[in-house]
Order: C-alpha cells, then sequence, then structure tokens
C-alpha cells in the first residue's frame, strides 16, 4: 500500500497536507513523524489535512494516525481535517475520536445542509 503526502503553504503561512493513496500502519509512521515536524517548525499555522484522495484507511493505520491528530491538538488547537469520506468518519468513531470536532465545515452554517449530506450517505452503508 502506498501513501503520498503533499505539503503546501499558502500565503498567510497556513499548511495543507494533501494525503493520496492508502493508509497503513507501515506508511502512517513517517506521516506521524512529518506532522510532528511540520507542527513543531510551525507553531502558530494551521494545518489542515485534506483526505480528498484517500482511498482506502487499514485497520492497524487508523489507530495510529487518531492518536497521532489526538497529541497534536492535545498543545494547541492547530490541526483540522478536510473532505472526510462519511465512511471514514464512521471508522474514526470507532476510536472514540469525534472528528467533527475538527472538522473544516464544508457546508454552510445551516445544520440541515449538513444533516442532509450524511443524512443520505448514512442510508447507503451496510453492517
Amino acid at each position: 500500500m502506498t501513501m503520498q503526502a503533499r505539503v503546501r503553504t499558502d500565503s498567510t503561512g497556513n499548511i495543507t497536507v494533501h494525503i493520496e493513496g492508502g493508509m497503513d500502519y507501515e506508511n502512517i509512521i513517517p506521516l506521524k513523524q512529518e506532522l510532528a515536524t511540520i507542527t513543531n517548525t510551525h507553531p502558530t499555522s494551521l494545518i489542515t489535512l485534506d483526505l480528498t484522495a484517500l482511498n482506502f484507511v487499514g485497520s492497524s493505520g487508523i489507530g495510529v494516525f487518531v492518536d497521532t491528530i489526538k497529541a497534536l491538538n492535545k498543545r494547541r488547537d492547530q490541526v483540522r481535517l478536510s473532505n472526510v469520506a462519511p465512511e471514514f468518519l464512521k471508522v474514526f468513531k470507532i476510536y472514540n475520536f469525534d472528528a467533527m470536532e475538527i472538522l473544516i465545515n464544508e457546508f454552510e452554517t445551516d445544520d440541515t445542509e449538513l444533516s442532509q449530506f450524511y443524512g443520505q450517505k448514512k442510508r447507503t452503508f451496510q453492517n
């Protein structure tokens, strides 16, 4: 399984990490180290993890990923998630991680729109 992470810094100093491919235990450790380095060298920057192109999250990698995000946000609310697929939100909940707390609002402030989006996705999920 391969995963790539492209790091971009905008004009305000905020950082976006575009994660592509699949996340498993073998490739999450280098990502964990890179995120720790980024947060230490840019303590005032908002760091967004864009998961648009993430197509697989293995059970062994997700635990380390969740622990990494929790640890990085423990010091300062610095890391955000963007473009998280509904199926990954469900996996995050298994690990007692409420991604909605750090999810970048991709919707208007209308709760109905958010509910409709995730409500429709929920009906297509098979247990």
